[in-house]
């Protein structure tokens, strides 16, 4: 049982809770992930770590209410406890001086994102954020961003906030002015996917972390399973994290749809 310490909203439909895990927060590293399960008969909800605090002993989630079980985490109040929370989970995001990174999130993207441009930019990197939503209330945890970024570029696709566009024009204009060493993108698949074809075209390497079906989260389902560089892997234990022009994004997203 995990006690939920802190609840904040970021909007109507994506919540964070700070969750008592000692263990998890002493031992996490940028990309890790965990499962979550709000009660004894819930659904494994995979879910990364946006953040954590070994003095403390918590973990930070971002949950967006989706289906039942994430609406029902989403409505959970502090006080109250998570049946089982497991991890952490995945291989750790591999940080280094690169020298220019952007990071580019879309939507709750950015709360996995968030420990990476943290870990980058404690790298020595030269990093510039992207930041991405279909409006401005739903840009989320920016303030954060912007202590770990040199430079912060805001993306809205109604122009409520920032430069009204995509986030692969945002990542795009960054590119085409000036050296780039590296591009990290989290967020929607189809984001990704457009994301990866625009650094391709300019030959910048890419990351993407995927956000697949998971049951149990160790390989033995494949529920996961997705095709890299022609090769069939397992995002729970062989990623989260891949080369993204060498991830099979329309067979990923048809799998998606399949669960709907």
């Amino acid at each position: 049982m995990n006690k939920i310490v802190d609840k904040e909203h970021f909007s109507a439909n994506v919540v964070k809770l700070v969750v008592e895990a000692p263990l998890i927060a002493a031992s996490r590293r940028p990309g890790n992930f965990v499962i979550v399960i709000d009660n004894e008969h819930g659904e494994r909800i995979p879910l990364t770590i946006a953040d954590a605090d070994p003095i403390k002993g918590t973990i930070t989630l971002v949950i967006q209410a989706i289906g039942d079980s994430t609406r029902a985490i989403c409505e959970m109040e502090p006080g109250q406890y998570l049946h089982d929370v497991v991890g952490p989970l995945g291989r750790p995001t591999h940080i280094e001086n690169y020298g220019t990174v952007v990071c580019s999130g879309g939507g709750v993207g950015v709360a996995p994102l968030l420990p990476i441009i943290k870990a980058m930019k404690e790298a020595g990197n030269r990093v510039i954020s992207v930041l991405a939503a279909r409006t401005k209330d739903l840009i989320i945890l920016e303030e954060q961003v912007r202590e770990y970024s040199d430079e912060v570029v805001i993306m809205t696709d109604d122009g409520s906030y920032g430069n009204k566009g995509l986030v692969t024009q945002g990542v795009e204009s960054i590119i085409e002015r000036e050296p780039v060493n590296l591009v990290v993108t989290i967020g929607p698949a189809v984001m990704m996917k457009f994301v990866a074809l625009t650094t391709k075209k300019h030959n910048v390497p890419t990351m993407c972390s995927l956000n697949t079906i998971m049951v149990d989260g160790t390989g033995m389902c494949g529920a996961c399973r997705v095709t890299v560089d022609g090769r069939m892997r397992f995002v729970c234990i062989d990623g989260p994290e891949f080369d993204a022009h060498k991830v099979d994004f329309d067979e990923m997203m048809l799998r998606l749809k399949s669960y709907n």
